[in-house]
Order: structure tokens, then sequence, then C-alpha cells
């Protein structure tokens, strides 16, 4: 048994592994139990959303191709109700299923077969920043709370999916200094991510779309990237 265990707050960290393969989801669970985390288990989409509806997750594990309901129709029923972070598998490995995929507001995109121990890896980069005391930033109406992993304007929160809160608070930390489209991709996504520029564009854009008014401290640096901008 691993001596670390997985924990939001006083609580240990609840997943939940969607897969119609029984032998996959075995797999899973029984490497993330001896990680030490909370495990439920879905059969397909549908049964996904059902559970997400009676419970709270820190991480929900989706394959895509699934009878009923496939995996990206369950993200957005999910995230209809839920900012849960997302892992997805598949058995494709099309650049297009990847790029939707995370247009959605996934967090990380596996192929099978794939690696248990690679996977725990990935689900483990995904909480960490979950767990801990965070700081709050605060940016005249903008406010970062990083500890709830939430985002306020003028008081009101503000739902962003996992990754443009992720891209806010890398832009935040690097304040004022310019930040390549690469760099963002490496820093924000990683995992050599086959995704090219248009994933931070596509970001950026819908994250500057719910700042509102405070868009304006994301600023494009031409040629280059972008950088948040703020001057005391």
């Amino acid at each position: 048994m691993h001596d670390i265990i997985y924990l939001l707050g006083d609580k240990k960290m609840k997943l939940l592994i969607v897969d119609d393969e029984k032998l996959i989801r075995n797999v899973i669970k029984e490497y993330a139990s001896l990680e030490g985390f909370e495990i439920d288990e879905a059969y397909d989409g549908l049964n996904a959303i059902d559970m997400v509806k009676n419970n709270d997750y820190d991480l929900i594990i989706m394959d895509i191709m699934m009878p009923k309901c496939d995996g990206y129709k369950a993200v957005e029923e999910i995230k209809k109700m839920k900012n849960i972070p997302f892992i997805m598998l598949s058995a494709r490995n099309e650049e297009y299923d990847k790029l939707y995929g995370f247009n959605l507001g996934i967090d990380d995109y596996m192929t099978k077969p794939f690696s248990p121990k690679e996977l725990m890896a990935r689900i483990k980069a995904v909480t960490k920043r979950l767990s801990g005391n965070s700081p709050k930033y605060v940016f005249e109406g903008l406010t970062i709370d990083d500890s709830a992993h939430e985002v306020y304007i003028d008081n009101e929160r503000v739902d962003l999916t996992p990754k443009e809160y992720e891209l806010l608070k890398y832009l935040i930390q690097n304040k004022n200094i310019a930040l390549s489209r690469e760099s963002l991709l490496d820093k924000v996504w990683g995992y050599d991510f086959y995704g090219d520029d248009r994933t931070i564009d596509t970001h950026i854009k819908t994250l500057r779309n719910n700042l509102k008014e405070y868009r304006k401290f994301i600023v494009t640096v031409r040629g280059m990237g972008y950088k948040f901008e703020y001057k005391e």
C-alpha cells in the first residue's frame, strides 16, 4: 500500500470512472484505490449524469465511445450542472477528437491502450491543484479564490471551465510577463499535447468573454502570445 492519500481539505478525493468496459473500470479502480482515492463507477454516459446529480466528484475519468450516451455528450450535460475536471479516454487518436474534447473543457486526453501508471500521474497532476492552501488574487473587481477554485466579477461568481481557470491562473502567476502560445500549451496542457495555437486562441477568446470588462487585463502580444497586464 502507498502511504500518500490524496485529500481535498480533510477528505479523500473522489473519482468517478465512466467506461462501458468493466475490465477497464476495474484496472483504473485498482490503481486509484492504492493511491488513496475514493472511487465510484458508471457504465455509460447516462449513468454518469445520474450519479453526478446525486454526488460530488473531484475528477471524472470519461470514456468517449459508449452506448446510449457517449462521453462528449455526457461531459456537456455534466458541465451544465457542475464544474468538474475531466480526463477523457478513447481508442481514437485523431487530432479532431482531442481538440473537440479540449474545447468542451476537458483537462486531459489519453488514448487506449494506456498505461495505468501514466494515467495515475495525470490524475495526480490534475488533482494536485485542488489540494492545500492557495492564495486569493484581486485585480480591481476581479477576484480569483484559488482555495475554492472560484472566480468572481464584482462579487458575482463566474463559471469557468477547468482549463480556462488554469489558463487564467497561470497568466496571473506570470503577471506582466509575455508568454508564448507554445509555453502556455506546455505549462497548462502539458504531456506532449498535440494541439496547436488554435487551442490557446480559442480558450483565450472564451476566457475573455467570461471576464467581461476585465478582459482588458489579458493582452495580446503580437507575433508571440499573451500576458496578464496589471500595473499597480
